[in-house]
């Protein structure tokens, strides 16, 4: 995957004790900490974090764990004899080593990630920009943008990782991308301003949030437009999909819910999350999904099969995009 590190930067790095054989774990960027929060999900606690990394908003790992990438939503001014537009940090952190083993730079801030199956691109979404960036492992550098539309949001991989969508929430639209030639192929309709997006585990559907309508928008891919709309509620973000492919998870940060919906029968389940329930990822494995508030710093845990709060977890600054390794 990576093979040799062009550059090694020897930053500080607070990294906590972690148990090596503890799986799965959850890391989480952390925004205004400006940490990356590691967390044992078999107990629920925090166990690790990495200190030093500017403002993270979107984290991503390689698959095989081998290695944690975050993307800065800091923009930087570049130096003052070279030219180009301001530039944020793409980092990669190896947790077996304990530290940052590079930083690569990137034009424009970036919002979220995502990876390629085979762990060889780290896609990042660059809202002001209106394009996506590929940071290429093997050259440890960014070698090539692609423009999607106004504010490209959220980017999703398919398994076999022939194709990327990448919602875009200034024109209402989703991008697909042929990863063979990088090339955009068509554009989706998705509703109005889409954001956050995931895969139906077959393929056929995407699902999109689209905070300002209060909908998820069910996007028939072979049609290429909306199938179905639900009305959930206001100011919407996270969403993710269960393990067995039968439930949507959806926050809503205004009204205060977590809302486990049935995308088949319309059926929901609906949990009172208080402050501003944010971004949420479903952890594989263990039943369980995890919640951030926007406004503190806590994650709920909260049972998949019955939308039951588990329990709560307490980290620095507020929880922003989160990856989990098995």
């Amino acid at each position: 995957m990576i093979k040799k590190p062009l550059l090694v930067f020897g930053m500080a790095i607070a990294m906590m004790s972690t148990t090596a054989s503890a799986k799965p774990l959850v890391y989480v960027a952390a925004g205004s900490a400006n940490q990356i929060i590691v967390i044992d999900a078999a107990t629920d606690k925090v166990v690790g974090k990495y200190d030093g990394i500017d403002n993270p908003h979107s984290i991503v790992s390689t698959p095989d764990g081998e290695y944690i990438i975050s993307g800065s939503l800091k923009e930087k001014p570049l130096a003052k004899d070279a030219k180009g537009a301001p530039h944020s940090t793409i980092y990669l952190v190896h947790p077996e080593h304990g530290h940052v083993m590079l930083t690569i730079t990137a034009e424009g801030m970036i919002h979220h990630q995502t990876i390629t199956p085979d762990g060889r691109y780290v896609i990042s979404t660059h809202p002001t920009r209106g394009n996506i960036s590929l940071a290429d492992l093997r050259k440890n550098q960014v070698v090539k943008t692609v423009a999607t539309g106004p504010s490209p949001n959220y980017a999703a991989v398919t398994p076999d990782g022939k194709t990327v969508y990448v919602s875009n929430s200034g024109n209402g639209t989703i991008s697909e991308i042929d990863t063979a030639t990088w090339t955009v192929k068509r554009a989706l309709k998705a509703g109005p301003g889409p954001e956050h997006i995931v895969l139906s585990k077959d393929g056929t559907t995407i699902y999109v949030v689209n905070p300002a309508a209060g909908v998820v928008s069910a996007v028939d891919v072979s049609a290429g437009e909306v199938a179905k709309t639900f009305a959930i509620g206001k100011r919407l973000h996270g969403l993710d999909i269960s393990d067995d492919g039968t439930t949507l998870f959806i926050t809503s940060k205004t009204d205060e819910k977590f809302i486990a919906l049935d995308p088949k029968t319309d059926t929901r389940r609906v949990l009172a999350l208080s402050p501003s329930p944010y971004h949420l990822e479903t952890i594989e494995g263990t039943g369980k999904v995890y919640v951030s508030s926007s406004k503190t710093g806590k994650i709920w845990v909260i049972d998949q099969k019955s939308a039951k709060l588990l329990g709560e977890i307490e980290i620095n600054g507020e929880g922003h995009q989160m990856t989990t390794v098995r």
